[in-house]
Protein backbone atom coordinates (compact mmCIF):
# COMPACT_ATOMS: atom_id res chain seq x y z
CA UNK A 1 0.00 0.00 0.00
CA UNK A 2 1.22 3.50 -0.77
CA UNK A 3 1.51 6.11 1.28
CA UNK A 4 -1.24 7.90 2.08
CA UNK A 5 -1.21 11.14 3.40
CA UNK A 6 -3.64 12.43 6.03
CA UNK A 7 -2.42 15.89 6.00
CA UNK A 8 -5.46 18.16 6.52
CA UNK A 9 -8.86 18.04 8.16
CA UNK A 10 -11.21 17.40 4.76
CA UNK A 11 -9.17 13.98 4.23
CA UNK A 12 -9.33 13.29 8.41
CA UNK A 13 -13.30 13.83 8.27
CA UNK A 14 -13.61 12.01 5.17
CA UNK A 15 -12.22 8.90 6.71
CA UNK A 16 -14.47 9.86 10.46
CA UNK A 17 -17.79 9.62 8.33
CA UNK A 18 -16.81 6.92 6.09
CA UNK A 19 -15.94 4.83 9.37
CA UNK A 20 -19.39 6.09 10.26
CA UNK A 21 -21.29 3.80 7.42
CA UNK A 22 -21.45 3.87 3.94
CA UNK A 23 -21.77 7.68 2.09
CA UNK A 24 -22.63 9.52 -1.24
CA UNK A 25 -19.80 11.55 -2.75
CA UNK A 26 -22.43 14.13 -2.39
CA UNK A 27 -23.44 13.06 1.21
CA UNK A 28 -19.76 13.20 1.96
CA UNK A 29 -19.23 17.27 0.87
CA UNK A 30 -22.67 18.07 2.66
CA UNK A 31 -21.53 16.82 5.86
CA UNK A 32 -17.53 18.27 5.36
CA UNK A 33 -19.53 21.32 4.48
CA UNK A 34 -21.16 20.96 7.75
CA UNK A 35 -18.20 19.86 9.81
CA UNK A 36 -15.65 22.19 8.74
CA UNK A 37 -17.84 25.21 8.58
CA UNK A 38 -16.17 26.22 5.30
CA UNK A 39 -17.20 25.62 1.11
CA UNK A 40 -16.05 21.98 0.06
CA UNK A 41 -15.88 21.38 -3.13
CA UNK A 42 -15.50 18.05 -5.21
CA UNK A 43 -11.98 19.04 -6.12
CA UNK A 44 -11.41 18.62 -2.03
CA UNK A 45 -12.72 15.11 -1.76
CA UNK A 46 -12.91 12.67 -4.77
CA UNK A 47 -9.03 12.44 -5.91
CA UNK A 48 -8.81 12.09 -2.57
CA UNK A 49 -11.36 9.32 -2.62
CA UNK A 50 -9.59 7.62 -5.78
CA UNK A 51 -6.75 7.77 -3.75
CA UNK A 52 -8.26 5.28 -1.21
CA UNK A 53 -9.97 3.16 -3.82
CA UNK A 54 -6.64 2.69 -5.55
CA UNK A 55 -5.46 1.56 -2.22
CA UNK A 56 -8.11 -0.65 -1.88
CA UNK A 57 -9.26 1.24 1.31
CA UNK A 58 -12.70 1.77 0.36
CA UNK A 59 -15.15 0.64 -2.38
CA UNK A 60 -18.15 1.63 -4.02
CA UNK A 61 -21.25 -0.14 -5.09
CA UNK A 62 -23.92 1.89 -7.59
CA UNK A 63 -27.08 2.08 -6.27
CA UNK A 64 -30.26 3.85 -7.16
CA UNK A 65 -31.77 4.82 -10.51
CA UNK A 66 -28.86 7.07 -11.15
CA UNK A 67 -26.67 4.65 -10.23
CA UNK A 68 -24.93 7.26 -7.51
CA UNK A 69 -21.93 5.58 -5.68
CA UNK A 70 -22.03 4.54 -2.19
CA UNK A 71 -18.75 4.33 -0.75
CA UNK A 72 -17.50 2.34 1.90
CA UNK A 73 -14.35 0.85 3.69
CA UNK A 74 -12.94 -2.39 3.14
CA UNK A 75 -11.12 -4.45 5.70
CA UNK A 76 -8.09 -2.93 4.93
CA UNK A 77 -9.48 0.96 5.16
CA UNK A 78 -10.83 -0.01 8.43
CA UNK A 79 -7.63 -0.95 9.80
CA UNK A 80 -5.56 2.39 8.31
CA UNK A 81 -8.66 4.60 9.83
CA UNK A 82 -8.34 2.40 13.24
CA UNK A 83 -4.17 3.57 12.63
CA UNK A 84 -5.16 7.03 11.70
CA UNK A 85 -7.73 7.73 14.50
CA UNK A 86 -5.10 6.31 17.24
CA UNK A 87 -2.18 8.80 15.80
CA UNK A 88 -5.15 11.43 16.10
CA UNK A 89 -5.71 10.38 19.64
CA UNK A 90 -2.11 10.32 20.53
CA UNK A 91 -1.79 14.36 18.98
CA UNK A 92 -4.94 14.88 21.22
CA UNK A 93 -3.62 13.82 24.66
CA UNK A 94 -0.26 15.33 24.30
CA UNK A 95 -2.42 18.74 23.53
CA UNK A 96 -4.82 18.02 26.29
CA UNK A 97 -3.29 16.20 29.11
CA UNK A 98 -1.26 19.38 30.60
CA UNK A 99 -4.70 21.00 30.98
CA UNK A 100 -5.94 17.97 33.19
CA UNK A 101 -6.28 18.03 36.78
CA UNK A 102 -7.42 15.46 39.72
CA UNK A 103 -9.52 16.08 42.34
CA UNK A 104 -8.67 14.62 45.67
CA UNK A 105 -12.08 12.08 44.56
CA UNK A 106 -9.98 10.85 41.31
CA UNK A 107 -12.52 12.47 38.90
CA UNK A 108 -10.23 13.80 35.87
CA UNK A 109 -10.81 17.76 35.03
CA UNK A 110 -10.34 18.94 31.91
CA UNK A 111 -12.06 22.40 32.36
CA UNK A 112 -14.31 24.13 35.34
CA UNK A 113 -14.77 22.30 38.16
CA UNK A 114 -14.61 24.01 41.64
CA UNK A 115 -11.77 25.98 43.34
CA UNK A 116 -11.49 25.79 47.00
CA UNK A 117 -8.98 27.03 49.32
CA UNK A 118 -8.04 24.51 52.21
CA UNK A 119 -5.07 25.03 54.72
CA UNK A 120 -3.93 28.00 52.74
CA UNK A 121 -3.22 26.32 49.23
CA UNK A 122 -5.85 26.58 46.50
CA UNK A 123 -7.15 22.90 45.49
CA UNK A 124 -8.92 22.26 42.19
CA UNK A 125 -12.37 19.80 42.72
CA UNK A 126 -14.40 18.33 39.88
CA UNK A 127 -17.35 19.81 42.22
CA UNK A 128 -18.39 21.71 45.77
CA UNK A 129 -19.97 18.78 47.11
CA UNK A 130 -16.01 16.92 46.88
CA UNK A 131 -14.49 20.33 47.92
CA UNK A 132 -16.61 20.12 51.22
CA UNK A 133 -15.45 16.45 51.94
CA UNK A 134 -11.88 17.75 52.19
CA UNK A 135 -12.56 20.56 54.15
CA UNK A 136 -10.88 20.37 57.67
CA UNK A 137 -14.21 20.25 59.95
Amino acid sequence: MADIKINNMVKFYTLCLLANGPKHGYELIQELKEKLERRISASNVYPFLNVLRKNKLIKFDKVGKRDKKTYHLTHEGKNFTKRMFSKFGDLITLAVKPRITTCPCGCKIYSGGHAEKIRGKTMKFCCSHCAKIFKPK
